[in-house]
């Protein structure tokens, strides 16, 4: 029995199937993590998304910025943006179906040993602050009050995590950590602005894992998201979005082992 997980496939459909298929993965033995965006801007966003809710009894993923935009736009919130490859879902007549299942995914899950989240978490957050606050998020999107939520999710604000944010705001703080985090700046906040790569990182900024004093030691962060950061081992983060929409490859790594797995994207 393994433990995988693979980085942002982001409807790179082919490269998934192929990567699966190197590292044999077997679903009636191994389990398979996922860091979220599942969907979105590569060719087959309606075939990865229909293979991994076939086969929940293996495959577990949290949500990333993407999955929650389709999510959105399925709630009436937001538009569609240049790049999107979301239309077949949209369009499907199984999309209620698709929706339904996908705001049932958490933001975040966690082991003894490890967390799995699509960007990251605030360094001042516990494993277990943490969990309560995306959970705290999943009984929104699981409830009646989805659409609400998704009404007020968008938006930069705050930046910062306050022990006396309420509501809408604490909840849209902890999906902006949670799906779209890269640096901090010096004085804690959020910086959104920021896709570049390590070396690129401003003197006034640092990567969220870089930040003193994390609070989340205990466990080893897996992540992807972050595509100019690549494949990342250390600090207790294990960084996995290797770009395979931008053309470079898709990884999976045995958690237990420690073996890395690489499938190299289809040209264009």
């Amino acid at each position: 029995m393994a433990h995988y997980a693979i980085g942002d496939i982001q409807g790179c459909y082919r490269e998934f199937r192929l990567l699966l298929a190197q590292i044999g993965f077997n679903c009636g033995s191994d389990t398979l993590w996922l860091v979220g965006d599942i969907v979105n801007r590569g060719p087959q966003s309606l075939e990865t998304l229909q293979f991994v809710m076939r086969h929940t009894d293996c495959i577990q993923t949290v949500l990333g910025n993407h999955d929650l935009h389709l999510l959105a736009l399925m709630y009436g919130s937001g538009s569609q943006k240049k790049g999107d490859t979301l239309s077949p879902i949209l369009k499907h007549s199984d999309h209620k179906k698709m929706r339904d299942w996908l705001r049932a995914q958490p933001l975040m899950l966690h082991t003894e040993q490890h967390v799995l989240v699509h960007a990251g978490l605030l360094p001042e957050w516990t494993v277990a602050q943490a969990q309560e606050l995306a959970d705290e998020v999943g009984g929104h999107l699981k409830s009646r009050k989805a659409a609400d939520y998704f009404a007020k999710m968008y938006g930069n604000t705050p930046d910062r995590y306050l022990e006396g944010l309420k509501g809408s705001d604490r909840r849209r703080f902890t999906t902006n950590v949670m799906t779209r985090m890269r640096t901090l700046n010096h004085d804690g906040s959020l910086n959104y602005a920021f896709k570049s790569t390590y070396a690129d990182i401003p003197p006034d900024q640092c990567a969220w894992f870089d930040a003193p004093e994390r609070r989340h030691l205990s466990h080893t962060v897996i992540f992807g998201h972050w595509s100019a950061l690549g494949y990342r081992r250390e600090k207790n983060i294990w960084a996995l979005d290797t770009g395979a929409l931008w053309g470079n490859c898709l990884t999976a790594v045995d958690i237990h082992s420690g073996a890395v797995f690489s499938q190299a994207a289809e040209a264009a």
